[in-house]
């Protein structure tokens, strides 16, 4: 850890060569790109997902969609776009096979930074010089530097969160659903740190299902047990 944060340290200071105007007008921009993709994919992902992802969230009951905000559709979206049960493909991997980008381009680099996107719980250490945090992966102890405009002016040192993250530059953007995150939701996170295989529980889909769960109940202090759940829960 101590080596890391070393490493990222000196790359901060290259970037405060860069302006605060300079980060946040690149953040937009690839934030406008990464919506127009979001658009696209979405034609990729079925109704019987959509519903599938909502009913497990209890957002569903049947074919009909029980809502107290239609922000709470970021959830099912997040997963019906980004995870796939054994077998089937990602929505996110059969839209890129059918997008043309330019190579090089803001579109291509954005695109394949949503292909890669990976789900990570997050210590916020400390506000970046430039813009943004500074964070810890908690899977792998790496330093990461996060531009979120909400998040910085929100949370304070020592926040715990879980994100989805792109990272189409130096910095790393969230895909747009953020949740509490409690040590004490996962009863067995000390083992998992321990031996290494917390980077394994992440990976599946169904860890951020679990935490959406949670944070649309409300009950961000109850403790969650990794399992397996049924397809159709």
């Amino acid at each position: 850890m101590p080596q890391a944060l070393r490493q990222y340290d000196l790359f901060e200071d290259e970037d405060r060569l860069q302006s605060r105007d300079q980060v946040l007008a690149r953040y937009r921009q690839l934030r406008e790109v990464g919506k127009r993709h979001h658009e696209g994919v979405l034609k990729f992902v079925s109704t019987d997902s959509i519903l599938r992802h909502a009913r497990r969230l209890g957002l569903a009951e049947g074919k009909r969609l029980i809502l107290d905000d239609i922000e709470e559709m970021n959830f099912v979206f997040d997963l019906a776009i980004y995870s796939a049960s054994a077998g089937r493909t990602r929505a996110i991997d059969r839209y890129a096979k059918s997008a043309h980008c330019l190579a090089g381009s803001d579109e291509a680099l954005m695109l394949e930074a949503m292909c890669t996107a990976q789900f990570s719980v997050l210590l916020v250490d400390r506000h970046h010089d430039a813009a943004g945090l500074v964070v810890t992966d908690l899977a792998n102890g790496a330093t990461k530097w996060l531009v979120d405009m909400g998040l910085e002016s929100s949370l304070p040192d020592g926040t715990l969160m879980a994100a989805r993250l792109y990272t189409p530059e130096r910095f790393c953007m969230t895909a747009g659903v953020v949740v509490p995150f409690d040590l004490d939701m996962v009863e067995e996170l000390p083992r998992r740190m321990a031996d290494g295989t917390f980077r394994t529980v992440i990976d599946d889909w169904r860890f951020a299902e679990s935490l959406y769960r949670i944070a649309l109940d409300g009950e961000m202090t109850h403790r969650m047990v990794y399992q397996d759940l049924p397809d159709d829960a």
